[in-house]
């Protein structure tokens, strides 16, 4: 199958982006009976080993693929699902950049390639239709996540370090959607100072 890349001119590896868009049709090759495949939980471990596998190439993305913006964290969309089932971006974060508080309308993944990121996760109250806090810990380099849509995955992701932070990002839509069809923006509730948990690779 021919996926639609976004390499740079000084693409490094673009092998690795090619295996990754692979793992990722056989993934959905092997949920093929299922509605949604992402509730499946050999869906879930394959996204999570694939990007595993990405993040561990140095040269997986180009120079120009890492570079950042002082305004907000930057996305480079790298490839494109034909089926528009999935797309593929690196997200660059310069210090003290965070997301929004945000629930997820598909299915999504990532792992941190450089850098020291930190995840604050939230919980749902349905009744007062707000998040509140319930921890905070490290992400460093090689850390992978996979979250379903819905409330269940409400975080916070930013870069805490003293140099630009790079992670990779799978999302559940095509590509010309990843930045109105994803996140879902919350409002936060006032709570009190959460866990803070060692950090997790």
């Amino acid at each position: 199958m021919s996926h639609e890349t976004y390499p740079s001119p000084d693409d490094h590896s673009p092998q690795t982006l090619e295996r990754l868009c692979n793992a990722l049709d056989a993934a959905f090759a092997q949920s093929a009976d299922a509605a949604d495949p992402s509730q499946r939980a050999a869906f879930a471990l394959s996204v999570r080993t694939a990007l595993a596998e990405a993040a561990a190439d140095p040269a997986l993305l180009a120079p120009a693929q890492r570079e950042g913006s002082v305004e907000s964290y930057r996305r480079h969309l790298l490839a494109a699902d034909p089926h528009g089932r999935y797309a593929i971006a690196a997200l660059v974060w310069m210090p003290g950049q965070v997301s929004p508080v945000h629930a997820h309308r598909t299915w999504c993944g990532y792992a941190v390639l450089d850098g020291a990121m930190s995840e604050t996760v939230y919980e749902w109250n349905e009744s007062r239709q707000r998040a509140s806090e319930t921890r905070s810990h490290p992400r460093a380099s090689g850390a992978v996540s996979f979250v379903r849509a819905g409330h269940g995955g409400i975080h916070r992701l930013g870069n805490t370090g003293d140099a630009a932070a790079v992670s990779l990002h799978i999302y559940g839509v095509e590509g010309a959607q990843i930045g109105t069809h994803v996140n879902d923006l919350l409002e936060v509730a006032d709570h009190a100072q959460p866990v803070v948990e060692p950090a997790v690779a």
